[in-house]
């Protein structure tokens, strides 16, 4: 730093005086501090606060061997409850619908398979929230505000490598396969079970919260031997999947919580 005035004589050094400005600072900072800190505490704008992967629905991690148990059963829901279902579970009101809806249809082609809206509600937990995952929301007729696609399975650790299937029609890429929709479904396997839960004779849409929970539940029911309620039918249905025992673990404790939310002992 330099100065223009001139440069005195030198003398001797005395104790520099206190700065008496800087406390008033700090306090003027602790209380814009305090301020802005109760501000975020109190507002609400009607957003949940939490993560997509992340609700805060308690959903206590089980840890159940394969083939042994199955989740909790919880009965049809009860459309007349739908909202309040929704506030407690942390499900959109939507996806429930979707849910209940499946199950019911599923349940009219095959009154034996014991597929359960709770079970669809654990794997749409796992593989979306529920639709919501990145900022997704779900639109009155159950399409969605942007499609879900999945990372490309191109071998990377963790990944299958699945060579695109599809040329791209559905996932958008032309080079490697990804899952599609709120219930995460390959192209192949879309192409084959995909149900029209309408019925209004349009191609199965993978991005239809519906369709989605329509083709799971399909889906389920045949991989299970249309039995769901027996350890080996559940464990053989959502194994097949997801071939990951830690990913049918997840799946199971959604389902039980959920269930258990309905009817508790």
């Amino acid at each position: 730093m330099t100065s223009s005035l001139p440069i005195a004589p030198p003398t001797p050094e005395r104790p520099r005086p206190k700065r008496r400005g800087l406390p008033k600072l700090l306090m003027v900072g602790l209380l814009i501090g305090v301020i802005v800190a109760a501000y975020l505490v109190l507002r609400d704008d009607g957003e949940p606060r939490r993560s997509a992967r992340q609700p805060q629905f308690p959903v206590p991690a089980l840890t159940p061997a394969a083939r042994t148990t199955v989740p909790f059963q919880a009965p049809p829901v009860d459309m007349a409850a739908v909202q309040d279902m929704s506030r407690r579970m942390q499900i959109p009101e939507r996806s429930l619908i979707a849910y209940a809806k499946a199950e019911q249809r599923q349940r009219e082609v095959d009154a034996g398979c014991g597929i359960s809206w709770t079970m669809l509600a654990g794997i749409g937990r796992k593989e979306s929230f529920h639709g919501r995952i990145n900022s997704t929301t779900i639109n009155p007729d159950g399409t969605l505000s942007k499609p879900i696609i999945g990372v490309p399975l191109d071998g990377s650790p963790g990944f299958k490598a699945i060579r695109d299937t599809d040329k791209g029609v559905l996932d958008q890429d032309t080079t490697w396969d990804r899952a599609l929709g709120p219930m995460q479904f390959l192209p192949a396997t879309w192409k084959r079970w995909g149900v029209r839960s309408s019925g209004d004779g349009k191609p199965a849409d993978p991005q239809n919260l519906d369709d989605a929970a329509a083709t799971a539940a399909r889906y389920l029911c045949e991989s299970g031997g249309n039995k769901l309620t027996n350890p080996q039918g559940w464990w053989q249905a959502v194994l097949t999947y997801n071939e990951s025992v830690a990913y049918g673990r997840d799946v199971f404790s959604g389902q039980e919580a959920y269930a258990k939310a309905v009817n508790p002992q």
